[in-house]
């Protein structure tokens, strides 16, 4: 896929708010440091579409790009280490839960996990409630060039073999990345089209 486009449309808090256009939607989410805006500017290749800050938590709205006119790209708060008060986080878990919930346009949500680490209760948890509440999702492994290629593969089945040993009979789908060296852009973005093939496909009565 080619991004030919990618431009702001809006930031909000209410999931009632958000664009109302009948095309698909894909969700990023992950810790607060997990380099989420850097990879956002990376798979559409715009240097500042979404703020980065060494402050983790900058983001808190819901953010939504539109990408080549056809899908959006939603740019969603980070849970946890974000520096910011107990009753905001609690406001954004709201929001957060409701835009999954409640958003009939969400096709799928990347969850971003630092390939550096090993599996987070934070993240194993989210990715439980996803499973739970039906919400399609695939993996995305960050800052892969951290590491070297055998560790890149042991992180990777470590994590995976977590999730097959405490949530999922099949691991969900996955991607290794690194925003700097531009790993995994064409993997990911190939994903997205064909998903959005899919759709369109299946809605074509439907969307003028």
């Amino acid at each position: 896929m080619k991004i030919k486009s990618a431009d702001f449309v809006m930031s909000n808090s209410d999931v009632s708010k958000c664009p109302n256009e009948p095309i698909p939607e894909y969700a990023f989410i992950g810790r607060s440091n997990v380099g989420k805006s850097s990879l956002i500017n990376m798979l559409t290749e715009r240097k500042s579409l979404a703020k980065t800050s060494g402050r983790p938590g900058k983001t808190q709205l819901i953010n939504h790009f539109k990408i080549n006119d056809n899908w959006f790209l939603v740019d969603l708060p980070g849970y946890g280490y974000a520096k910011v008060s107990k009753k905001d986080k609690k406001t954004f878990q709201k929001y957060i839960t409701n835009y999954f919930l409640e958003r009939q346009q969400l096709v799928c949500s990347f969850v971003l996990v630092d390939i550096r680490h090993t599996p987070q209760p934070i993240d194993m948890e989210f990715m439980q409630w996803m499973g739970e509440n039906g919400i399609p999702f695939a993996i995305i492994f960050t800052k892969a060039d951290k590491l070297k290629p055998q560790a890149i593969k042991r992180q990777v089945e470590n994590y995976l073999n977590h999730l097959l040993e405490d949530i999922w009979e099949e691991a969900p789908q996955h991607f290794v990345t690194s925003s700097s060296k531009k790993i995994g852009r064409e993997e990911v973005l190939q994903y997205i089209e064909a998903i959005n093939t899919e759709y369109f496909e299946a809605n074509k009565n439907n969307i003028v």
